[in-house]
């Protein structure tokens, strides 16, 4: 092992896992327990907003050894509470790296547990669905901790979005010209969003999560954008009438990813629910059920929209080919559509970049018709 320091993983069904703590040694950690089976990406899932709350279990075998850059980050914080590896790579190798991942966590005071069993631990996730765990250098006994472990806050019933979200608007400018304003909601962005719609000559204008429909009809904008995040979306009662409210007084394309995608699905009167242990990686294959081809998506959701409460309005254009859940909606006389997945990958596969062509061309519609 890279460190010395031991430590422990304890899970809320009593299960524990010995090994070395790297990052900030000095803190525990706590949250749900989810896995990501992406081989590489790691410093984007640090830095994605909707991780907030959780602890990541990484099922790539070494992490950290093409360190951390400056240009990777889906936002300028660690949001997750901790990770989990089967081994840490002090030493690192990338020509754009400015530092180590350990640092890096040593910067946002998070831990990391190396040395562990991750093959068992995601097979117990996997049977037991997602757990809630802690990761401490503490010497605790283990008992002590599965009793502080069995009293944390469920998932289910937070609504964390209000924790990452932007507290102010910003503007943003393409390099070239404007052929669009869009409102860009921060539910717990990623900067992978921007980046495309700006991409698309779009100026974005980001707004906060807690932003008012009455300050939202002010902006000079064409069409509206609402983000990933994380938390559960059924909580999220302020932000549902929001979109509500957008939907019936703003006549504009109306676009969502993954939290948005259920925030639109529960805005139209759907219900969500938990799944039993999320879809997080980058090899997720999803069926367009409007062109009838696959793509191979990057996903990071532990909610889904249940697709029997889809009112007639709505139909679903995509499935989730490994369990069939809904992974996208639209409606059917109004350019508002949403899926549940990354189509900005980053990390990821670039399949679904076509999402964000889409939502262009819906506001090209718009304005040809003024």
């Amino acid at each position: 092992m890279t460190n010395s320091i031991p430590a422990v993983l304890v899970l809320e069904n009593g299960e524990f896992y010995h090994g070395f703590a790297f990052g900030d040694t000095s803190v525990e950690s706590t949250g749900e327990v989810v896995f990501n089976t992406a081989m590489s990406g790691y410093e984007e899932v640090l830095t994605d907003p909707s991780y907030k709350g959780q602890m990541v279990v990484f099922t790539y075998p070494m992490i950290g050894n093409y360190g951390i850059t400056e240009q990777d980050g889906e936002s300028s914080n660690i949001h997750l509470e901790g990770i989990v590896v089967k081994e840490y790579s002090k030493s690192y190798s990338n020509w754009r790296a400015v530092k180590s991942l350990d640092t890096f966590l040593k910067e946002h005071k998070k831990i990391g547990i190396e040395g562990i069993d991750t093959r068992k631990l995601v097979r117990s996730v996997r049977s037991a669905g997602t757990l809630r765990g802690i990761i401490t250098t503490s010497q605790k006994e283990i008992e002590t901790l599965t009793s502080i472990v069995k009293n944390l806050p469920s998932m289910e019933g937070q609504n964390l979005s209000t924790e990452v979200s932007r507290t102010s608007i910003e503007k943003h400018q393409p390099k070239g010209n404007i052929h669009h304003r869009v409102a860009l909601i921060d539910f717990g962005l990623k900067n992978a969003i921007l980046d495309n719609l700006l991409k698309r000559n779009c100026e974005v204008i980001i707004v906060p999560g807690s932003i008012t429909i009455e300050e939202l009809l002010q902006l000079p904008i064409d069409g509206v954008f609402i983000s990933n995040g994380p938390g559960d979306p059924a909580s999220m009662k302020t932000e549902i009438l929001l979109i509500q409210n957008i939907i019936e007084k703003l006549p504009v394309p109306i676009y969502g990813i993954c939290l948005g995608h259920q925030l639109l699905g529960l805005a139209f009167g759907a219900s969500t629910y938990k799944l039993k242990y999320g879809h997080h990686g980058v090899n997720h294959p999803i069926k367009n059920l409007l062109k009838q081809t696959i793509e191979i998506t990057s996903q990071n959701h532990g909610f889904a929209v249940t697709t029997e409460t889809l009112p007639v309005e709505i139909e679903q254009t995509h499935i989730n080919l490994n369990d069939g859940t809904l992974a996208g909606l639209q409606h059917r006389t109004k350019p508002i559509a949403s899926v549940q997945y990354h189509p900005e990958s980053s990390p990821g596969p670039h399949d679904s970049w076509y999402f964000f062509d889409q939502f262009v061309e819906e506001l090209e519609k718009k304005r040809e018709k003024k």
